[in-house]
């Protein structure tokens, strides 16, 4: 199953907001709160490639109060 870190910054004051709305993600397996440049993390996974591309690309940027992402892939060796 591909596999993606998101690293977010929330627009202020929205980090409460925009963590709710990850952990109801059904492809979001876990968020987390940071201190420090970014305002949280999440790891996603889906079934296939195409699926983790199309959360990446339209349902994150659609999320309301996120700011700025950072997205890492994780590969296999």
């Amino acid at each position: 199953m591909p596999e993606a870190f998101i690293l977010i910054k929330t627009l202020p004051a929205r980090e409460m907001d925009v963590y709710q709305v990850l952990q109801n993600h059904e492809m979001v397996v876990e968020t987390h709160a940071l201190y420090g440049e970014f305002d949280l993390l999440s790891r996603v996974s889906a079934e296939n490639q195409k699926d983790l591309t199309r959360i990446l690309m339209t349902e994150f940027s659609q999320i309301s109060g996120i700011k700025e992402t950072r997205t890492l892939i994780a590969v296999d060796y």
